[in-house]
Formats: structure tokens, C-alpha cells, sequence
């Protein structure tokens, strides 16, 4: 290479093992350094993986996509809160308060690791990408691969860089001479456009080069990327550019997000074709064939039979995959996140970290989500609004759905509870005796994620037996600690835990992760993919003829059968009933029906904070105030303990310069050439 680039050869040597199993692949607590030339590196098969295996671990800690609060805030938005740090931002320790994060009171220099580890794996990936040619030791089918793996990283950190900050610079693929001076140096932010073609394309290379050595990854390497992970990414990132935010936006935002130059970077110019392009590409992910959901058979017998849903003349009556009569949707569901699958053994899993994920992980999160009577932190809570969108087992609306924020439809919220009677005679399963009827015969989902007052936790991993199988309620005077206590976090704000990512065995006694089952972070997964593709195929008008990633051409128009094939496989497993056909034909309303199938299936993934903002719904749904239960109230007070109030504890606003996150003040200074996101400051 003739050129001085900055591209700094220092090999970090990952001392735990080499590339080949999952879990070396991202874990790498220790390191040493050895300065080494690039021949030398790159002719060597071991010295080459574990400069591909530092490449990969800039994808850990801030950039990850699920995790607990301390590193992705985003994974909270108008569904899921965290309780337990209300003290003010420090900018030492780079945490935010839940009300400082969703105010956007948080600084310009807040949660910006992001932005340096991405740059620092891209130019290790664009090293990589120029210099595997020259090893000695692989074939000629495994350079093809590993190159692909690296460009799939290098293209992937750029894809978390446009999510969170909007338009930003795309480094010269030849590097930077650092000779050049500072001014010849700085690199303007591109245009969204521009980012999502620069990122779709590479993803495209990454698939025809990873398909070397084919399409599935073996159990060692579930973690590394395939075909189908570059595939997906390119899917979101095109569904991403088609858009309202970047897609024809003629808001006073847009209007102020430019270049250096003036030129604005999100484009007005509205072009139907981009959700043909969109919908394509999740095409191209459902067409390989390799991913579905996963399912459980149903259970007929027993204390832990499936619960049934009712008859839909439809699903009801036919096997999976055209119905839901020979599974458990609500164990098919919560098994996916759980921890129960590994990620080689999950069908639907297209892209993880896998379960490397250390500190502010999946677990971690659980951890805020078990019961204090498991010794869990009990701060992680879901809204109202999440609870209230969670349909009934016939598909209809609940009672009272958003009434208090004034979407209500005229209806009233259920009184009463269950009684020992009415459990002895199992009727309302899975509900115990003392729960209100408000969560009574609500779709699988909702009991598969939603920890409501007098639910059920198997915590069978408690040491003392007393402990396990318990029911917990959330009133103020609850004897388990459970409730609400002015002198601690540990309560839930809104009375609503959260479910999802809990294993029967989970607890969190003595303070021990160690006791909490491994998690797989979900970051893309198949019922994104269909959902997208539905999505896209809603929004269009025309009829369009799109290529596909490996030859020959789809033929892309608002179809109500394909868009069928995106919604039925999600909603058949949820074990919920089929969209009415007049929903099918109105696009305003199926619009509607996705996005709030997206609010569900999605919850806690990370999707939702970037879902409202990609489609510029988050100005309303993040500015409404939060509801939940009466956490006041004692038990004696159980019907003013049930009806939803605003919860003062939860803070809630929404300002244009929320949309994309801030650019930190040191990044600004170092590129002369780099503009700062609209409503953010220039200069500490």
C-alpha cells in the first residue's frame, strides 16, 4: 500500500482462543499488543481471525442493539421505562436518568462511545477488507468469506451510526493519508440517501462473498454473520430510507439538518420507489428459505397445558404453519428470549451477539425485572399504553383501550377479579385468584411479557422452596416488598414488571447474574423481516420491477396476498386472529395495525425508539404522558389501585432535536468539516 493511512497496524490479541467458536469469537476480557506488519498479519489464518474478532468487538457494549439502560437507553421509549436512576445525568459514569433521557436533558457529550467505536472498527475492517488477500493459510473460498464477515461489520457500524445520528461521513474506502492536512482531512456528513445506498450496497457484496463457503453458519460460529444477516441489515437499512423521516420530509427539521455546504440531508423529495426497493429486499430474506418462527407443540394435559385460544373459524382450525393448532403460541413466543434456545438453535434468529454480552446485558436486564421477592431489582416496567395494545384472545380491542389519553372508543375498563371459585373451576387462565378481570382473556403475547399485578413467577431456581412459584402484586402494603416504598427504587412506577426475557429458572438471589439463564440478543430476527415486508408492500401505489440480491427480478406491487405472507406467519404464531378484509383494503388503517404489531411482537428489541422515529410519529407518542396503576394504593383499594392514572414519577416531552442523537463536541472539533444535528450545541 502506497499510501500513509491512518488505518493503525496494532494487532490486539484476543488471548482466550482464536475465531472459531461463538463465544471466543466476541469475548475478548484479555488483551495484549504486539506491533506487527501487515504482511505479517494478514499472512497469517490466526492472526488474521483475531483481527477480525477486534473488528466484531466494537459491535459489544454501546453498540449493542438489546441491552439494559447503562449502554442502549433506546431500548426504552413509549413501552418498557427504568425506575432506578433518578438522580441527574453524571458525566462520569455516562448514565442518564429515565426522566433526563426521555426529557432529552442529556448532554452533547452523553452515551457518545458509539461514534468512536464505530469509526475505529471501520477503519480495522477496511484494513482487513484490503490486506486478506495476501494469507497463506486459508483458501481461497475462506478469504472470500472472512472478507465478506469484515465488510459486513465494516457496513453494519455505519448502519448504527445513521440509526442514531442521522446522515453522518463516509470515510474514503482507500483510507486517509495522514500527511494531508487538517483541512483536507475533515469529510462532510453524506446525504441519508447516500448512507443507506453506500450501506445497502456493501451488504450486498458481504452476501455474495460470505456465500462462499454457503448459507448457514455451524453452532460454533452463530454469532458471526451470514448471508441472511447481511440480507436482513440491508432490509432494514432500505425500509429505513423509504421512510417519512428520510423520505420526504419537508419539516422544519429537515429543512435545518445540512452540510457543511448548505445542502440538506434528508431528502424532500418523496419517491414511492424506495419501499419497493425496501419490500424487495426483505423478499430476498424470506426467498432463502432458511429462517421461521419458532413454535412448540401444544400441550393438552396437565397444570401447565396450553391455553387455547377461541375458535376463529380460520387459524383455529388448521397445523402450523396456516394455523395455530398444534402449538402453544404463548410458550412458542416467550421461548424465543427466555434463554431456553441457543442461538445455533434458533430459527428465527438472523443476526446476534450472541449471549457475549457483559455488564448492562439481557441479563442485566432481567435482573431489574425480577420481583424483589426473587431479590431482583424490580425497576424495569412497561406503560399503559404498551398493556392497553395488547389485544383480547378473540382479537378485538380491550375495554377501555387509551382512554385516558383520549383515544378511547367510548368504552369502559372491566371491574372485578378473579375468585377462588372462579380458579377452581379453571376458568381466565392463566390468572390466580384476586387478579383483575382487565387482564383476563387477552392474546398469548400479553401473558408472555406482561408481569400485571397478582401474576405468576415460577423462579424455580430460588433456594428456598417458599420462594418459588409465586404470585406477586405490586399494592403498596404487599408483604413481599414487591410494592411501592418511597425509601428505595425498587417498585415498579406504572405496577406493570415485564415478562419477556424471563426463564422459569430465573431469580436473582444473592445479587448472583450467575443465576439468571443466558439470553441471545435478538438484534434482527425473522418476524422483523415479514413485518417490514408487509410494511413496504402496503405503502405502495405503483407496481415496480426490483432485481433480487442473486439474479432476476421480483415484481413489487401492494399485493394483498404477499402482504398476507408478511403478517399471517406473526400473527398465526401470536395465536391471534387475522386482520378483517376491511383492513386489508385500506391502507391508512393497515398502516395502523402494523405499526401496532410492531409495538407488540418488537417490544423490548430495540425496534420501537427508532420505529417512531423513522416514521416521525415520536413528537406524539414519546410527548404523551405515561399512565399506569395506582401503585399508592394499598390492597384494601384495589379498584383505585387498577384505574389507570399519569404516573409522576415518569417524565415525558418530545423536542425536533430528539430525532437523531447529538454529535459530540471533540468530534465536531477534530472535523472542521462535520455539522451538528439541529437543536445541539457546536461548543462546550
Amino acid at each position: 500500500m502506497n499510501k500513509k493511512i491512518l488505518y493503525i497496524v496494532v494487532l490486539l490479541v484476543i488471548s482466550l482462543g482464536t475465531f472459531t467458536s461463538c463465544s471466543d469469537y466476541l469475548d475478548s476480557s484479555s488483551y495484549f499488543k504486539d506491533r506487527l506488519t501487515e504482511e505479517k498479519v494478514f499472512q497469517s489464518k490466526v492472526y488474521s481471525e483475531e483481527w477480525l474478532a477486534n473488528v466484531f468487538e466494537e459491535l459489544r457494549g454501546i453498540n449493542a442493539d438489546v441491552a439494559s439502560k447503562g449502554v442502549t437507553p433506546h431500548n426504552f421509549a413509549d413501552d418498557m421505562y427504568y425506575g432506578d436512576r433518578d438522580s441527574d445525568y453524571d458525566p462520569s459514569k455516562d448514565e442518564l436518568s429515565y426522566n433526563k433521557f426521555k426529557m432529552g436533558l442529556y448532554t452533547e457529550n452523553a452515551k457518545q462511545g458509539t461514534w468512536t467505536r464505530c469509526y475505529r472498527g471501520i477503519r480495522n475492517a477496511s484494513t482487513f477488507i484490503h490486506n486478506i488477500y495476501m494469507n497463506t493459510e486459508m483458501s481461497e473460498n475462506e478469504i472470500e468469506d472472512y472478507r465478506g464477515q469484515a465488510r459486513f461489520a465494516r457496513a453494519y457500524l455505519y448502519w448504527l451510526l445513521l440509526r442514531k445520528y442521522g446522515p453522518i461521513p463516509l470515510l474514503p474506502d482507500e483510507g486517509l493519508d495522514y500527511t494531508d492536512s487538517y483541512n483536507d482531512l475533515a469529510i462532510p456528513r453524506s446525504t441519508y440517501e447516500d448512507c443507506a445506498e453506500f450501506i445497502s450496497n456493501e451488504m450486498l457484496l458481504a452476501a455474495h462473498e460470505m456465500e462462499a463457503l454457503g448459507m448457514v453458519r455451524g453452532q460454533d460460529g452463530s454469532a458471526r454473520p451470514s448471508v441472511g444477516a447481511a440480507l436482513a441489515t440491508r432490509a432494514k437499512v432500505l425500509i429505513y430510507a423509504a421512510s417519512p423521516l428520510a423520505n420526504g420530509n419537508n419539516s422544519t427539521f429537515a429543512t435545518q439538518l445540512v452540510d457543511d455546504q448548505g445542502n440538506m440531508l434528508l431528502s424532500q423529495d418523496y419517491q414511492e420507489e424506495k419501499w419497493a426497493k425496501a419490500a424487495a429486499a426483505a423478499k430476498d430474506v424470506i426467498e432463502l428459505g432458511i429462517y421461521h418462527l419458532y413454535t412448540v407443540p401444544v400441550q393438552l394435559t396437565g397444570d401447565d397445558a396450553t391455553i387455547i385460544p377461541p375458535d376463529d373459524n380460520n387459524f383455529s382450525g388448521k397445523a402450523w404453519p396456516d394455523g395455530w393448532a398444534d402449538i402453544d403460541p404463548a410458550k412458542s413466543y416467550a421461548q424465543v428470549f427466555d434463554g431456553t434456545l441457543l442461538p445455533s438453535g434458533n430459527p428465527e434468529l438472523i443476526f446476534t451477539r450472541g449471549n457475549n454480552q457483559d455488564g448492562e446485558s439481557i441479563r442485566s436486564m432481567v435482573a431489574h425485572q425480577l420481583p424483589r421477592s426473587a431479590t431482583g431489582w424490580n425497576t424495569h416496567g412497561l406503560t399503559q399504553k404498551l398493556v392497553d395494545a395488547y389485544a383480547m384472545n378473540d382479537g378485538t380491542d380491550i375495554p377501555g383501550k387509551d382512554m385516558e389519553i383520549g383515544r378511547g372508543d367510548g368504552s369502559s375498563r372491566v371491574g372485578g377479579y378473579v375468585t377462588q371459585e372462579d380458579y377452581d373451576a379453571g376458568l381466565y387462565r392463566p390468572l390466580m385468584p384476586g387478579v383483575s378481570l382487565q387482564y383476563a382473556n387477552r392474546e398469548p403475547r400479553f401473558y408472555a411479557s406482561v408481569a400485571f399485578n397478582g401474576s405468576f413467577w415460577s423462579l424455580l431456581n430460588e433456594s428456598q422452596e417458599r420462594n418459588r412459584n409465586q404470585q406477586v402484586f405490586y399494592y403498596r402494603n404487599d408483604p413481599t416488598g414487591n410494592g411501592f416504598n418511597s425509601s428505595n427504587a425498587y417498585w415498579l412506577r406504572t405496577g406493570f414488571g415485564v415478562k419477556k426475557y424471563v426463564h422459569p429458572s430465573d431469580t436473582f438471589e444473592g445479587g448472583d447474574i450467575g443465576n439468571i439463564v443466558f439470553k441471545s440478543e435478538p438484534a434482527i430476527r425473522y418476524a422483523d423481516i415479514l413485518l417490514m415486508y408487509a410494511e413496504a408492500l402496503n405503502e405502495l401505489d405503483g407496481a415496480y420491477t426490483i432485481p433480487s440480491w442473486n439474479g432476476g427480478n421480483y415484481n413489487i406491487a401492494r399485493d394483498i396476498v404477499e402482504i398476507q405472507k408478511g403478517i399471517h406467519p406473526v400473527r398465526i404464531r401470536a395465536g391471534v386472529p387475522d386482520y378483517p378484509v376491511s383492513a386489508y383494503s385500506d391502507k391508512n388503517e393497515l398502516r395502523k395495525r402494523i405499526k401496532r404489531e410492531r409495538f407488540i411482537e418488537l417490544l423490548a428489541e430495540g425496534q420501537r425508539y427508532y420505529d417512531l422515529r423513522r416514521w416521525m410519529d415520536a413528537d406524539e407518542e414519546e410527548a404523551l404522558p405515561i399512565y399506569g396503576c395506582n401503585i399508592l394504593m394499598s390492597e384494601g383499594e384495589r379498584d383505585l389501585f387498577h384505574r389507570p392514572i399519569a404516573v409522576w414519577a415518569l417524565e415525558t416531552t418530545f423536542a425536533d432535536k430528539m430525532w437523531f442523537w447529538p454529535i459530540s463536541f471533540s468530534e465536531l472539533k477534530r472535523n472542521s468539516r462535520l455539522t451538528q444535528n439541529p437543536g445541539w450545541k457546536y461548543n462546550d
